[in-house]
């Protein structure tokens, strides 16, 4: 049998390796050593050749954070470098420059899979991770996604232009102001997410009619045939009075307070946007008073609810400088401009008007007043609790000799670039798809105009369509086109459930009567779906008139040639003593 013969092996007791012979010893002697060829002992210093190290990862080197440093583009390549590495001596990389993987070719692609597609995004992203491809198809398509862009921006963003990276966090921006300052000082004493609000359920039984107030003019049917061909200018009423007053600021409703008529009092205003704060994008507020056993709901002076927001539900982001005439602000005033001067227009003002058992509580004597007719009107919501609620109509038809009421409210076309429907090419064909547009856009405003006719059994409302002359000119508006909807099937239409509303008021009602006496507001939260519920002191918001403008005698008055303009605009929006100016 052949045997393996290993020969001595020589102890060295000083360290590692073979004994180093020395002038006095002979030299040493290995076995199967090459005859004539010397011994070369090694230093730590010196390189003993290349190891693959799996697990090493170059990426995140200093040297490799240079975006123009395309020397380890290659992932394998960090197996076999050692640059980076001190305790090997390695300070000159250029030596290594010379070693590569012998098979460098990068995998197949799949024959059926998703071609590689640049994306200028994802590659700013990973620089030092993407194979760099610089043939003309790439360098095509990155010319191309670049004008794309270019092109969005200057679709949207036409005053303040920016990319699209930031086009969500713009839209959150834009809603992240609370309707009113939080103080410190106020005790937070529940948080009520919208989600809840979608389980709730409440049936009420038909109202009742407590007192119908104020006078009615006829609605004009000849603005049914109003179309984009024969669209009618937008009236201004400088001279009609308009009124937003609140819960406790109004007599009829303190007289039925005194006369115990209900527990709770609110108006239509208020009860909608309760009914319909699921669909709330932008914050708002309630102020609630509980006094006794009664419970009031009021709007503070200049609140938000005094006006129309609009592009509330829409994923496209508004301008944030509150001037520009494009802004949520901005929109808001022109709309309520617009809603009140249309409501006036699309009428037969030839002095004939149906009156009713009182006139305006709100208006003196002689005072001319939009037309408006208020219904005090009385819910049952438990054996021992009513609710009492102050609604509106605008109009009045008469149709087989029986009065109908109707409610009118104006829908605004700001500029066509941000809905990307153009009111004035599809309204007369496609009326449907413009509908559409505006209940994904104003989801809130069309669900509260909505629940604001039911609440006052309205049976007609008139939706118009009001545009501007010009993009750019935010004071000349037209009437395109008028639709009258009923609105219980509009409701079910846009999908407004009236038991999920009256669930939503009950449970509010619930929630404050339990609470103490004392005042409290409900706000809804500006970037979250829920409503908080606050503890404030007793004489909050009452000097918010503080904030109003100063008196006329007291302000900087605008060169004569700009006077009489300044003055019809002003007079235009007025609005509860210019209560919406106030809000400026």
């Amino acid at each position: 049998m052949v045997g393996f013969n290993v020969g001595s092996v020589a102890f060295n007791s000083d360290g590692w390796g073979p004994p180093e012979s020395s002038p006095s010893s002979p030299p040493l002697s290995l076995p199967n050593h090459p005859s004539h060829v010397p011994f070369a002992p090694f230093s730590r210093s010196d390189k003993l050749g290349r190891i693959a190290d799996w697990t090493r990862s170059n990426y995140n080197h200093p040297s490799n954070r240079n975006p123009n440093n395309h020397r380890n583009n290659n992932p394998s390549d960090s197996a076999f470098d050692f640059t980076g590495d001190d305790s090997f001596g390695l300070n000159n990389p250029d030596d290594d420059s010379s070693f590569r993987l012998v098979d460098g070719k990068p995998p197949p692609r799949p024959r059926f899979g998703p071609k590689w597609r640049f994306n200028p995004h994802y590659h700013h992203r990973n620089q030092n991770q993407l194979p760099q491809r610089r043939d003309e198809e790439v360098e095509a398509k990155k010319r191309e996604a670049e004008k794309e862009r270019a092109r969005r921006d200057r679709h949207y963003h036409q005053n303040h232009r920016s990319g699209g990276a930031h086009h969500h966090q713009r839209r959150e921006a834009a809603s992240l102001k609370s309707s009113v300052d939080i103080q410190p000082e106020w005790n937070m004493l529940d948080q009520i997410p919208f989600s809840t609000f979608s389980k709730l359920s409440f049936s009420v039984p038909d109202p009742e009619d407590l007192l119908l107030c104020g006078a009615l003019e006829f609605y004009d049917r000849s603005y049914d045939r109003v179309a984009p061909k024969n669209s009618r200018p937008l009236e201004r009423f400088k001279n009609r009075n308009f009124f937003k007053v609140t819960t406790t600021d109004d007599p009829v409703i303190r007289r039925l307070a005194n006369e115990d008529k209900a527990t709770v009092f609110a108006t239509d205003s208020i009860l909608s946007t309760l009914m319909c704060a699921p669909r709330s994008v932008y914050s708002w507020d309630i102020v609630i008073q509980r006094v006794g056993n009664k419970l009031f709901f009021d709007k503070r002076d200049g609140s938000q609810l005094d006006l129309l927001s609009v592009h509330e539900t829409s994923q496209e982001p508004l301008p944030e400088s509150k001037e520009d005439i494009n802004s949520a602000y901005s929109l808001s005033v022109e709309a309520a401009y617009i809603n009140q001067n249309f409501s006036q227009q699309v009428l037969i003002r030839d002095g004939n008007k149906v009156e009713f058992e009182e006139g305006n509580p709100f208006a003196n004597e002689g005072e001319e007043v939009a037309s408006v007719a208020y219904r005090y009107r009385r819910w049952k919501l438990d054996n021992d609790m009513y609710l009492v609620a102050r609604c509106e109509v605008q109009s009045v038809v008469e149709v087989n000799n029986q009065r109908s009421f109707v409610t009118l409210n104006a829908l605004n076309e700001f500029d066509s670039k941000y809905s990307g429907v153009d009111w004035r090419q599809k309204l007369e064909t496609q009326r449907g798809a413009v509908l559409a547009t505006e209940l994904k856009n104003n989801a809130n405003k069309l669900a509260k105009w909505t629940s604001q006719a039911l609440l006052a059994s309205a049976d007609m409302m008139k939706l118009g369509y009001v545009s501007r002359v010009h993009p750019r000119d935010h004071f000349n508006h037209v009437i395109l086109a008028v639709v009258g909807y009923k609105p219980r099937d509009f409701a079910a239409q846009i999908n407004l459930n009236t038991s999920n509303m009256w669930g939503i008021v009950k449970s509010i009602v619930d929630l404050c009567m339990k609470l103490n006496e004392g005042k409290y507001v409900l706000v809804k939260d500006p970037s979250k779906p829920q409503v908080r519920i606050y503890e404030v002191p007793a004489d909050a918001f009452e000097n918010d008139y503080m904030e109003e403008p100063l008196p006329e005698e007291e302000q900087v008055q605008p060169p004569a040639e700009d006077a009489e303009g300044g003055e019809e605009i002003a007079a235009a929006m007025d609005v509860e003593e210019k209560e919406i100016t106030a809000e400026a």
